[in-house]
């Protein structure tokens, strides 16, 4: 039985947070791309805490399936460099 309220392909919002670092971006980029493809510049954004020590990055995908949004997230959470996948 199908789980999900999703209906594929469609855009969705990949989120991570962890801490302000510049290889965090790349980290974060790499490991989406690698699930999802190449994404232009324009399907990222990035927002700093307030006190500039943490970072949140919003990545749209073109999801294909469940199970591709379940590798990017089991991926993303799997490493310390990630403090929060949504």
């Amino acid at each position: 039985m199908n789980e999900t309220l999703l209906e594929f392909p469609c855009d969705f919002p990949v989120k991570a947070m962890g801490r302000k670092d510049p290889a965090f971006r790349a980290f974060v980029i790499g490991v989406v791309e690698r699930h999802a493809g190449p994404l232009e510049e324009a399907r990222i954004s990035a927002r700093e805490s307030r006190d500039g020590n943490f970072i949140a990055l919003t990545l749209v995908v073109r999801a294909r399936s469940q199970a591709q949004l379940d590798a990017i997230y089991g991926e993303l959470s799997a490493h310390d460099r990630v403090l929060m996948a949504l």
